[in-house]
């Protein structure tokens, strides 16, 4: 199977994997202030805003998506610009397998220590594919971080009280999921699919080391953050505009219901550390409908997706996503055929 993974790169170059410039600088920065200044022209009631409840609603969403995501993401731009600063890439290759496929699980298991949304799985998976680590495990890192840490399992334990079954659910099927994909990667991906931008190495000095340390932690926070922005508008223009009874109509049918809740955390964007109490709250659903909802979650959302575009190229979500979304509700119903 790694075979496959190693293909020569093609010839032609690529203009989104040249080094950080100015000029890619100073266009996320732009992304960046252009969001923020929506959230604070719609916050401050200008053009009669406020006295539209429908443009409130939206605005409080807004605010709330952004709010949730942005310590989380400012913690995975901290530790992806310091994984590319202090840590040598011989570390990884020591840690890992140099196996792809026995790689893959591994990473995906090592997801439980990061205690973060998938807001910044992005830029950390990214910073392990910058050192050298096989694009596949990377993103079983992604996909398995957000959704098996210690406080997403927490947390679903506190929103279903005496369900130990739920919170086990939750993390077979989301681990299984994270290392099918990687597996899948490895067998059908294709290095064009993933654009991943370069930036130059600077272990000389420590004063250097710090300086790298600043300039991809400035990157990467102002590039994702325009992206997380951009995510949350779509999310919270989706909450005001569906209306809750178009939802009650797929309570009773097991087999729309399923990809329904599934579909409906894509949309919703909810934070992987509060998607449990949301799901805990759609009691008219199934068991295995809300452990799809929790498990589609924290791997695809439209937040995530607008992030993964930024970081990757528009080209690696149209097709990761998708196939994870598949392979999530899939998984779901597996899971919770027997432990549901």
């Amino acid at each position: 199977m790694g075979t496959k993974q190693a293909s020569p790169p093609r010839s032609r170059t690529r203009p989104a994997a040249e080094p950080l410039t100015e000029q890619t600088q100073s266009s996320s920065g732009w992304l960046f202030g252009l969001g923020c200044a929506v959230i604070v022209l719609a916050g401050t009631g200008l053009f009669g805003w406020s006295d539209a409840a429908v443009v409130g609603a939206w605005r409080t969403l807004l605010v709330s998506i952004v709010v949730q995501g942005v310590p989380f993401l400012l913690l995975g731009t901290v530790v992806s610009a310091a994984i590319g600063a202090f840590v040598p890439p011989s570390l990884f290759a020591r840690i890992l397998p140099k196996n792809p496929a026995l790689a893959v699980p591994v990473a995906g298991v090592a997801g439980v220590v990061l205690p973060g949304c998938e807001c910044a799985s992005v830029p950390v998976a990214g910073s392990l594919m910058r050192r050298g680590v096989t694009p596949a495990a990377a993103l079983a890192f992604l996909l398995s971080a957000p959704a098996v840490n210690p406080v997403v399992l927490v947390s679903t334990a506190i929103a279903f009280p005496g369900k130990p079954e739920m919170v086990a659910a939750r993390l077979a099927a989301s681990l299984i999921t994270a290392i099918t994909m990687g597996w899948l990667w490895i067998r059908f991906g294709k290095e064009e699919w993933l654009r991943l931008p370069k930036r130059p190495e600077s272990h000389g000095t420590g004063g250097s080391r710090w300086e790298e340390f600043r300039r991809g932690m400035q990157h990467d926070f102002l590039h994702a953050g325009g992206f997380l922005v951009v995510g949350a508008m779509a999310a919270a223009t989706f909450n005001v505009l569906v209306p809750p009874g178009v939802l009650a109509m797929f309570t009773d049918s097991p087999w729309l219901s399923v990809p329904l809740l599934a579909l409906l955390a894509v949309l919703l964007s909810v934070c992987s550390e509060a998607d449990a109490f949301v799901a805990a709250s759609l009691t008219g659903f199934s068991p295995t409908a809300r452990l799809a909802f929790m498990v589609v979650g924290p791997m695809v959302d439209m937040k995530l997706i607008a992030l993964q575009s930024g970081a990757f190229g528009r080209a690696f979500p149209a097709r990761f996503a998708s196939t994870t979304f598949v392979v999530a509700i899939l998984v779901s119903v597996l899971i919770g055929a027997v432990l549901l």
